[in-house]
């Protein structure tokens, strides 16, 4: 893996880690912690059949401006599959030692190029490649070759929503609701997405937050009856729970059919992206799926939101 790549972009997160790889036949793939599964820029460049200098220079080269005509039209290809442009590569550290990722959504837009776009005699070796990934799906295939299973991280958050979930129930006050109950569904989606939802990942907080900055704002005190606080407890082994019980405000069940409204319109469209962004460079979810996560959040909106 490559240790001498230029780190003066935002490309470089050192807070993610490798929990499987292998190399097999000369590519280097693997796992990060997150669920992300990627490609070493050497196992990158075998797949498509080019040196693997071509490949450490299109990742320099990816934030250029302007940008040259490959790094632009492979950039090109992930938008238009509603992916994350901005990152070529993820930088994790393992035995002291900076490891240069290429994440699936990167690869595979790289993949298609060299086997459909780009002038080159690997064209049929980049063909290949491409197929074999795109057959599988990127995921399931570097999850089979480096023996990585999923499903005990995703368990574990539904665990982790399954307790907190336990321990609110029935303890806002009649008459009120809650923004953590409240926003069940969009946490069930980012999970779904592979989300770490946990200490360090609470979407509720976030939410009741802006919410809250709303509702004082716009005085809604005075519209729909005053908020008021109610208890609210953490699972025993959340660090949160050393200072339970929490005291977190409830609304006027008056104030739902706003509240919904306020999650459609201005929470999933405009904070929601900078919050999993946050996640992503804090390795809770990756960038392909948190992608997924946001535009499944976005086509669902009218039913979590519905307005009553």
């Amino acid at each position: 893996m490559s240790k001498s790549l230029s780190a003066s972009t935002a490309q470089i997160s050192f807070d993610l880690e490798i929990v499987a790889e292998k190399e097999i036949d000369g590519i280097g793939m693997g796992v990060l912690k997150n669920g992300t599964p990627f490609l070493t820029l050497r196992g990158l460049a075998r797949m498509c059949g080019v040196d693997h200098s071509m490949i450490v220079r299109m990742t320099a080269q990816w934030q250029d401006v302007p940008l040259k005509p490959r790094e632009q039209r492979i950039r090109e290809i992930m938008r238009a599959r509603g992916a994350d442009d901005s990152v070529a590569f993820i930088a994790a550290v393992k035995d002291g030692t900076i490891h240069h990722l290429v994440p699936d959504s990167v690869c595979m837009a790289v993949l298609e190029y060299y086997a459909f776009e780009a002038n080159s005699t690997a064209k049929d070796h980049a063909l290949n490649s491409y197929r074999v990934l795109a057959g599988a799906g990127f995921s399931a295939f570097i999850y089979q070759q480096v023996g990585y299973n999923p499903q005990p991280s995703a368990n574990l958050a539904w665990q982790k929503f399954h307790d907190r979930v336990s321990l609110s129930y029935n303890t806002v006050p009649a008459g009120f609701f809650s923004v953590f109950k409240e926003i069940a569904d969009l946490m069930v989606t980012l999970i779904r997405e592979g989300a770490d939802l946990g200490n360090k990942f609470i979407p509720d907080i976030s939410v009741g937050m802006h919410w809250g900055k709303f509702w004082t704002g716009n005085n809604l005190d005075a519209v729909y009856g005053m908020r008021m606080k109610y208890e609210h407890n953490y699972p025993d082994y959340f660090p949160q729970a050393m200072s339970n019980p929490q005291s977190p405000f409830c609304y006027p069940d008056d104030a739902l059919g706003e509240f919904r409204k306020w999650v459609r319109t201005t929470y999933l469209p405009k904070h929601l992206p900078a919050y999993i962004a946050k996640k992503v460079s804090e390795g809770m979810i990756g960038g392909s799926a948190a992608q997924i996560a946001i535009q499944a959040l976005n086509k669902q909106s009218a039913q979590i939101v519905k307005p009553i």
